[in-house]
């Protein structure tokens, strides 16, 4: 009887320091808390090639090809993308060439744990070969260009396993710049 005390007390034991383990487990979201992680640029330039060239129409007229897409950071929370750009039209013999310079805010869409751009603001439209008149109307036409292609276009996408760290999932919530990366603040999850 007295060899079953000491085997009884033992798994007693084990079975308290397993729920204890289990309970911390359980509650490792609010001891982890917040995280944040830094996504260098050469990261974030590599996800834009992937979802380059991006082809529209503009003003029903011109086939637009944005190509090449370079990005940068900016002051005040502010990415710059550059691309080169191909404008072809039927009366056009050969397909004239430029690049167009925008930026703008990014914000966090949790719904699809992306970074996007909001607020774009075309900074700079230069395709040779057009007149005056026609590079001025299609730097008008370029900021609805803005809205439908470049604004569906994450900067940067997360994976599933990017957003967990020791168990916990956690979700994006704030970006801000730094000189070469993009730092991204993580919260844990909440369980409903």
């Amino acid at each position: 009887m007295t060899e079953q005390t000491p085997f009884r007390a033992r798994r007693v034991f084990l079975i308290a320091a397993s729920l204890v383990a289990a309970a911390t487990l359980s509650s490792c979201a609010s001891i982890l808390g917040p995280r944040e992680v830094d996504l260098p640029l050469s990261r974030l330039q590599a996800g834009l090639d992937r979802r380059f060239p991006v082809d529209n129409r503009l003003l029903e007229l011109f086939d637009v090809r944005l190509s090449r897409p370079q990005l940068a950071v900016l002051p005040g929370d502010r990415v710059s993308l550059t691309v080169d750009a191909s404008v072809a039209q039927s009366f056009l013999r050969n397909p004239l060439a430029g690049s167009l310079a925008f930026s703008g805010r990014l914000y966090v869409d949790q719904a699809t744990n992306g970074v996007y751009l909001a607020e774009p603001r075309l900074e700079r439209f230069n395709i040779s070969g057009l007149d005056e008149s026609v590079s001025r109307q299609l730097s008008r036409a370029a900021n609805g260009l803005l809205d439908q292609a470049i604004l569906d276009i994450p900067v940067y996408s997360f994976r599933m396993d990017e957003l967990r760290y020791a168990g916990v999932q956690y979700v994006p919530t704030r970006i801000a710049t730094t000189a070469t990366s993009l730092r991204v603040s993580l919260e844990p999850l909440q369980q409903r």
